[in-house]
């Protein structure tokens, strides 16, 4: 009697998956790899590879020519701006468009190229995050070589000296980008709109204002 029940528990249920398994789930499919995708992909490898390049060669340039502090506070000032953008590009994707549109009909400054930013996240997150950031992580790790070099020249320690630097300077960017999502997760609506607000003032919204007062 058991074995038939456990029989027909297991029929039951069966039954029920497979109704259930020939429902239509409304999720909505990806349109897969578009043009404009790849477009993008494309420009965004030749941003990173030119800038990497012009980057390095500055950076390099430059750290034979000053002395290791203040090197190493270069160091510390790349992965700072890296952690930054990292911050923008994590608020982009958590922020919520909808009270930027009240701000924009008030004409409040900086309003509209916020918007403009949320509409982009992808894109804006991607350079912020992948252009900018692995850039500073690429620049940071060959400068903090070139340190350990130009003070350690003739130790015979050079390797360990050189993997210990280039493990302080990982942690620091690591550790800095962790601690960075959860302020741009937590502070999005606002580090979107001081971006929107400095963005604004390079693209000259005040004097278009003023014009627009002396046309009238």
């Amino acid at each position: 009697m058991e074995q038939e029940k456990s029989e027909k528990r297991y029929i039951k249920l069966f039954d029920k998956y497979k109704e259930l398994s020939e429902e239509n789930i409304p999720i909505k499919k990806g349109s897969g790899v578009e043009k404009k995708h790849v477009i993008w992909g494309l420009f965004i490898s030749i941003i990173s590879f030119t800038l990497s390049i012009l980057i390095l060669f500055a950076s390099t340039s430059i750290f034979k020519s000053i002395s290791p502090p203040f090197a190493f506070l270069v160091v510390l000032g790349i992965i700072l701006i890296g952690v930054i953008f990292d911050v923008i590009g994590m608020a982009v994707t958590a922020a919520d468009e909808t009270p930027f549109h009240s701000m924009a009909s008030k004409k409040l400054k900086g309003a509209r190229q916020s918007i403009n930013l949320l509409r982009n996240a992808p894109r804006v997150s991607s350079f912020c995050n992948d252009v900018v950031g692995d850039i500073c992580s690429v620049v940071s790790g060959a400068a903090g070589t070139a340190i350990v070099y130009k003070l350690f020249a003739n130790s015979a320690n050079i390797s360990l000296f050189e993997v210990l630097l280039g493990a302080l300077i990982a942690a620091l960017t690591v550790g800095g980008k962790a601690f960075a999502k959860n302020i741009g997760i937590n502070n999005a609506n606002y580090i979107v709109y001081k971006v929107g607000r400095i963005l604004a003032v390079f693209s000259g919204q005040k004097a278009s204002k003023s014009k627009s007062k002396k046309s009238g």
